[in-house]
């Protein structure tokens, strides 16, 4: 049985390496804050305070941190203790040329590399339903599916950074829908529909959506408390225009949605991304979708 050092046990981070330890894997839980890989040890895994105790002799490590700066960080610091050929499987979203350059350095050192984001929020971590895409080369890949496989579903989509990309692919249609649906819920009330029988009556057809059924329904309740946050959103949404940007192509609408979320980065950057609602309604004073109180981080 494979030893693995789990990297980061935040929202994603607690309940994926849960689920690994469930499944049966030799897990070692790390995170800066020591309290909440300790929260980890009723699920079987090994709480450990020392990075460099991690991931010595581990196998396998995964990550899931905040952002690629925080990555390389994490790597730079665990470098010295990993064994040659451990394989770092970096679950965070992070820019492509971020995941190209910690491939690198681990290569530089004997190890080897692979990206591989998730989608599905923390109820798909918790249920282990993730979609996760991964690039790296397929033997890799090969080693590591039964793992990967305890906490979704595992597509490889090309080599290293092309789960990046695929991840960047998925935020972009995420945000852009979340924003589409507010728009369509709260023109349904405007106009004087019951938005919620609207939201019903269109599930079956081709506007239904995963996007339509969860955050939908959690417009609907107004709530608010992540999931996905507005932040980590608005992160992804800007690596969308840095790769288009990198590749020659504009991006109207991502653009745009970019927007929307800037509005309310500020005031509420820890609210789920379903908070797309509530900058709808900063431009549309006056109306609001339902009576219900705003649940809110």
């Amino acid at each position: 049985m494979q030893t693995i050092a789990f990297l980061g046990i935040g929202l994603m981070g607690k309940p994926m390496a849960a689920r690994l330890a469930q499944a049966g894997f030799r897990v070692r839980a790390w995170n800066r804050t020591f309290a909440k890989a300790e929260a980890l040890r009723a699920s079987g895994a090994e709480p450990v305070a020392d990075l460099a105790q991690a991931v010595r002799g581990a196998e396998v490590v995964i990550s899931i941190l905040e952002a690629g700066p925080v990555v390389g960080e994490v790597i730079a610091a665990a470098l010295p203790s990993l064994a040659p050929s451990t394989l770092w499987i970096d679950m965070s979203s992070t820019r492509q040329d971020e995941a190209l350059s910690f491939h690198a350095r681990l290569a530089g050192q004997g190890c080897r590399f692979m990206d591989a984001p998730v989608s599905g929020g923390v109820g798909g971590a918790e249920a282990g339903t993730l979609a996760i895409m991964a690039g790296g080369e397929a033997a890799d890949f090969d080693q590591v599916v039964k793992i990967l496989e305890a906490m979704g579903k595992p597509q490889r989509v090309g080599p290293v950074g092309s789960g990046q990309v695929a991840k960047l692919c998925n935020q972009l249609i995420v945000g852009a829908t979340l924003n589409v649906v507010a728009e369509a819920l709260l023109l349904a009330q405007a106009a004087g529909a019951d938005p919620a029988a609207v939201r019903e009556a269109i599930r079956g057809g081709f506007a239904g959506s995963r996007i339509l059924e969860v955050h939908g329904q959690r417009m609907l309740e107004r709530n608010f408390v992540p999931g996905g946050q507005v932040k980590s959103q608005l992160k992804d949404l800007r690596n969308v225009l840095a790769a288009a940007q990198a590749a020659g192509l504009t991006l109207p609408v991502t653009e745009l949605v970019t927007r929307q979320y800037e509005t309310i980065e500020e005031a509420l950057p820890t609210a789920d991304h379903a908070a797309a609602l509530l900058a709808l309604e900063q431009m549309n004073p006056g109306l609001r979708l339902g009576s219900a109180p705003d649940q809110l981080p």
